[in-house]
């Protein structure tokens, strides 16, 4: 089994969202798209903009957690303003 942490952008108002899963990117894509969670569900359609991949899910929930504080949230920028 692999893990994925990812970078969604939102194609309606450009706001990016950061997840994990243990589910294929695409499989996830699709619920985001659904409006699954409540955020995703409020910021539109989204597209895959980066992701990785972990073995072990300890590292994808670090890495994660990384994207998501205040160094990592630069370097979300840096990957959107690239894209």
């Amino acid at each position: 089994m692999m893990y994925y942490v990812y970078i969604l952008l939102s194609e309606g108002n450009g706001k990016t969202y950061v997840g994990y899963t243990a589910k294929s990117i695409e499989e996830r894509l699709k619920e985001h798209n659904q409006g699954v969670s409540s955020w995703t569900s409020c910021n539109g359609s989204f597209k895959v903009i980066y992701y990785e991949s972990y073995f072990f899910k300890k590292d994808a929930l670090h890495r994660e957690k990384f994207l998501k504080s205040g160094v990592g949230k630069k370097l979300v920028r840096l990957i959107k303003e690239n894209f």
